[in-house]
């Protein structure tokens, strides 16, 4: 009898040992619980043929940041396909553009897979999430598909959790809190353990404006979440907004320096990166004094992890950090910048962060009406977009629009108008 995955997908395996380091392993993968890179070097050690379990190692360890480790592994994978399916072949195949950054070419691969092959899990998991394929696509409509993608897979899998948290976020994302938060609860009634559960959980918190409850909740969580697996430090990041918004200046720091910013989260470049200057930034907002060794030191890591323009998402908050901290040379290279999936918005988003940090209102006002019109494109979730939103907001106000400014919020983000 063939090997199968607990979704039921046959896996060219005939080890037991293999297929239970699998299942454990993508379980926690899909969970983003840590480990998920053990359990599949488990699977490959009983089967040192098994092609789908190296293929499924060097995604793990590619969301550990440990990129020369996980190109080693899709490498053994793309040795051991002689006895892969043509599903299994079909998923290496779509691993090999993900690692050579072929992004578009890589969305449609998952898109024509997920037809014939809905509960390859690993595989539509690329084009889940804001942070995915469709979420990084730097299209207007990127929200709108992304609901499309996983409304078109939900009955694919029933019962499932994971799915469940996905599709529940692309609910929340489109404006649907109130079924958002339904699913979410299903999801996390069949896995507590689910930190994307959590994650999306909290967004739509963010969204109701719950602050109380949304703080109270995600620490009562966090405290049984690994802090060195994925999502723990962006966790702490929605922890801190509600932190900001209490005003708990004595929780806020210990917080971002523990947990969020660089040397005290754990998780992936990009997310202490945008986590951290959104964070920042949103502080001076609020009216907290924010040292100024804090920018400098938020501008040498982005730097150092990205060092050249072409991932928009990490862009925008690198300019941010580079404005703030005065590093004229690095912010004039993002003003210039021509890679990436909305690199036409980086320019002049990075223009108006630089006029922001140097008080020049009219200036910085001109340049970020060049990007609001299609800031989604930019990435990121309407909670870590809301940077952008705010900041109109505030050079209006400085300009002294006040009444526009509330105009604008209430049309655009009305959880972010404060109450009169």
């Amino acid at each position: 009898m063939a090997q199968q995955d607990l979704y039921g997908n046959a896996l060219s395996t005939r080890s037991p040992e293999a297929v239970a380091g699998y299942d454990a392993g993508l379980t926690a993968f899909l969970a983003a619980a840590h480990g998920a890179s053990d359990h599949f070097r488990s699977a490959v050690t009983a089967d040192p043929e098994f092609a789908l379990g190296h293929a499924a190692l060097a995604r793990a360890l590619m969301m550990e940041g440990r990129m020369a480790e996980a190109r080693t592994a899709l490498e053994k994978a793309q040795g051991c396909t002689a006895a892969a399916s043509d599903r299994e072949a079909s998923h290496i195949g779509i691993l090999v553009l993900l690692f050579q950054g072929r992004a578009a070419e890589c969305r449609a691969a998952v898109q024509a897979h997920v037809q014939t092959h809905p509960r390859d899990a690993l595989i539509a998991q690329l084009c889940t999430n804001v942070f995915g394929l469709i979420g990084f696509s730097g299209e207007v409509a990127r929200e709108a598909e992304l609901l499309a993608f996983t409304e078109a897979l939900l009955p694919q899998y029933p019962g499932d959790w994971w799915m469940m948290s996905m599709h529940a976020l692309s609910l929340c994302e489109t404006g649907q809190i109130h079924a958002s938060q339904v699913l979410m609860e299903k999801a996390l009634a069949l896995n507590p353990a689910n930190a994307h559960g959590a994650h999306f959980r909290a967004h739509a918190q963010y969204e109701e404006g719950d602050t109380e409850a949304g703080r109270a909740i995600l620490a009562d969580w966090l405290a049984g979440y690994d802090s060195r697996a994925l999502l723990h430090g962006h966790l702490s990041w929605h922890l801190a907004l509600w932190t900001l918004e209490d005003g708990d200046a004595e929780a806020l720091w210990p917080l971002l320096d523990a947990q969020i910013g660089p040397g005290g989260s754990r998780g992936l470049p990009i997310n202490i990166l945008t986590d951290t200057a959104a964070l920042l930034y949103r502080a001076e907002l609020a009216g907290f004094e924010v040292d100024p060794a804090r920018w400098r030191a938020i501008s040498d890591y982005a730097a150092e992890k990205f060092p050249e323009p072409g991932q928009s998402f990490a862009d925008l908050h690198a300019a941010l950090g580079h404005a703030m901290a005065g590093e004229g040379a690095r912010l004039a290279k993002l003003v210039e910048a021509s890679k990436g999936f909305a690199a036409d918005l980086i320019g002049p988003v990075a223009l108006a962060w630089g006029n922001v940090a140097r008080a020049e209102w009219t200036e910085a006002l001109e340049e970020l009406l060049r990007v609001m019109p299609t800031a989604q494109r930019l990435g990121g979730s309407r909670a870590q977009r809301d940077l952008l939103e705010l900041t109109y907001a505030n050079v209006l106000m400085k300009l002294g629009h006040s009444d526009e400014a509330r105009r604008t919020l209430a049309l655009r983000r009305p959880v972010l108008v404060p109450p009169t």
